[in-house]
């Protein structure tokens, strides 16, 4: 489905949150990404400008238990609106707590759903990409959600991927049910949970979702294999979705928000950074991951994992990279970037697949999972996943 003009084609995103309605102008959202959109990365990538940032996925089990490091993780950072959370859930019951607490507290501006994970520690216990399979239950949770949600005025959307594999294919089903219970929105990543990272998104599968819930009004976000701004605008052209969702791509690259903001408003693209300013960066990602766990040596070492994105395609030699993926202070880390030569964006390189990638494997399900899609399994009520 193509779009016609480009520039102005993309029209804001509503979201009736409980102090009013705000726009989501242009409609490019940060995906969450476990253990890199902490409050930290999303001020960096907020500062690049754009419109929603989601946080970390966190589970509905450990939010009523009110476990201490899944407070922080939906702990907004500092003028953060509005206030993001992604939410993980396979009962209804526990899903229907986490958003009363959410909505009571006043600890959410946004509820997004989390149908599209694929890694096996979630989809084992029926979760992510593997709950929409069984479409009873799916119903049940995102009711349950907008149910509660809508006592305090508070949005829910939902994020999910193609299916489990080519033969269990549900987004279309799932997109449709999630319209009829009333969620503002449907952002599809368009790989299958087999697929994991690999191969290339199927951007067709998008465009498919677009029409089918054009008859409830329901926007579709687009999601997967968007590394530059002329990718955004591709996918909008192609697909007809309504906006775009970015996650590996902003990698390393969080000025990837300014050149989709720019694509999307018809204005030329920023340059690229040279290293100079890419290290500029690094500092301030720094400054921001101290103040977010207000130990320098926790946020230096969770600095570590993006050396190599933030470096990705620069000349920088082998003792530098490798003292760099081992810094205990940012003063350690400034010093050893002033030892690299300026030198400009390596661009091919830089705007090229980033982040996680895998082959296509088995998903990781529950026992005899795929023999009744209309069945609602009995989900225990541990349904908590490490890391939140």
């Amino acid at each position: 489905m193509a779009g016609a003009s480009t520039t102005g084609l993309l029209k804001p995103l509503t979201l009736p949150i409980p102090s009013g309605a705000i726009e989501i102008s242009p409609p490019v959202v940060l995906a969450p990404m476990a253990g890199i959109t902490n409050a930290a990365f999303r001020l960096l990538c907020r500062e690049q400008g754009a419109g929603l940032f989601v946080s970390e996925m966190v589970t509905a089990r450990a939010l009523i238990e009110r476990n201490e490091e899944t407070l922080r993780m939906i702990t907004p950072g500092k003028g953060e609106f509005p206030r993001s959370i992604q939410l993980y859930a396979v009962d209804p019951r526990v899903a229907g707590l986490a958003v009363q607490m959410l909505g009571r507290e006043n600890l959410a501006d946004h509820i997004d759903m989390n149908f599209g994970c694929p890694v096996p520690k979630v989809t084992r216990k029926g979760g992510g990409a593997a709950l929409p399979y069984k479409r009873n239950l799916f119903k049940e949770i995102v009711g349950s959600v907008v149910k509660n949600a809508s006592e305090f005025n508070i949005p829910v959307t939902v994020k999910m991927r193609i299916g489990i594999d080519d033969d269990h294919k549900t987004f279309i089903d799932a997109g449709k049910s999630a319209a009829e219970l009333g969620v503002n929105w449907v952002a599809l990543h368009a790989r299958t949970a087999a697929q994991m990272y690999s191969g290339n998104a199927r951007w067709d599968a998008i465009g498919e979702l677009v029409t089918a819930l054009e008859p409830y009004g329901v926007p579709v976000l687009g999601n997967g294999d968007i590394w530059s701004g002329a990718d955004g605008l591709r996918m909008v052209e192609q697909t007809g979705c309504a906006g775009v969702v970015v996650g590996r791509g902003c990698l390393g690259r969080p000025w990837l928000f300014a050149e989709l903001v720019a694509a999307f408003e018809g204005r030329e693209q920023p340059q690229p950074p040279t290293l100079r300013k890419v290290a500029e960066i690094m500092v301030r990602h720094g400054q921001l991951l101290s103040e977010y766990f207000e130990d320098e040596f926790r946020a230096a070492r969770d600095m570590r994992k993006h050396m190599a994105w933030y470096l990705k395609g620069f000349r920088v030699g082998s003792e530098i990279r490798s003292q760099l993926g081992m810094i205990d202070d940012f003063q350690q880390m400034r010093a050893l970037l002033d030892q690299i030569e300026e030198q400009p964006y390596p661009q091919e390189i830089g705007e090229a697949p980033r982040g996680r990638s895998s082959g296509v494997r088995q998903v990781s399900l529950p026992h005899r999972w795929l023999e009744d899609p209309d069945e609602i399994p009995a989900i225990a009520l541990d349904d908590s996943v490490s890391g939140g």
